[in-house]
């Protein structure tokens, strides 16, 4: 049961910090809505969370943004305390995850490999 919960929660808060990037309430320049977050791992107690974020832009871009995260880690997580109803928060860590740019890259060289034929 209580892992069910860890799992809610860690899905709640990559869902809420997804939409703070997208409406743009995180003001920092470096944060842009083209990041992506890809999971968050939340740990056994809820004092902390790990979010993996991603994007299919350069990786410089994807540092940075993680950085503007980070920075604003302790308005993402009033944002948040604000928002969910549990006793404590996690504090948050963000981490790079270039998941989604291998993909990308992935489906380039498969493309480049057959040669563009298409319909």
């Amino acid at each position: 049961m209580a892992e069910y919960r860890i799992e809610r929660v860690g899905r709640l808060i990559r869902e809420k910090i997804g939409v703070l990037i997208v409406e743009g309430k995180i003001k920092d320049y470096r944060v842009n809505p083209f990041l992506s977050i890809t999971r968050v791992s939340v740990s056994r107690d809820l004092a902390w969370a790990d979010v993996y974020v991603s994007s299919f832009k350069s990786e410089g871009n994807l540092a940075k943004g993680v950085e503007g995260l980070q920075s604003a880690a302790g308005f993402i997580q009033s944002q948040l305390a604000g928002q969910m109803h549990i006793r404590q928060t996690p504090k948050l860590r963000f981490h790079e995850d270039s998941s989604i740019k291998e993909g990308f890259d992935m489906v380039k060289k498969i493309e480049e490999l057959s040669g563009n034929e298409g319909p």
